[in-house]
């Protein structure tokens, strides 16, 4: 199973990013084999739509679950039209191999 993570750098050392469409990267973390791969988000910069358009970059790679600190709206919808399920994680101190573990227990 694929899960995205939002990230602030392209690094497991790097903390969650909470803004889910304008994420500076996304953790691709795969559950079969535990490798991580980190994707530029190329939408975090446009004027509107970045959720929605993020949600279409991660269906395209056929994830199945996404961490964020935070959705919008357009986002969540579209998420739950996908069913992709969505794990929203307060607190931006978390770094994204501390997610990784939390995920794996």
């Amino acid at each position: 199973m694929k899960i995205a993570i939002t990230s602030s750098w392209n690094t497991v050392d790097s903390k969650i990013d909470p803004r889910f469409g304008r994420c500076a990267y996304f953790a691709i973390y795969e559950t079969g084999n535990n490798s991580v791969e980190f994707i530029p988000n190329p939408n975090k910069d446009i004027e509107e739509g970045a959720g929605p358009a993020a949600v279409h970059l991660l269906s395209t790679l056929n994830v199945s679950k996404v961490v964020s600190g935070d959705f919008g709206q357009r986002a969540k919808s579209l998420l739950d039209e996908l069913k992709i399920q969505m794990i929203v994680l307060k607190g931006p101190d978390k770094r994204i191999s501390e997610i990784i573990e939390m995920l794996n227990q």
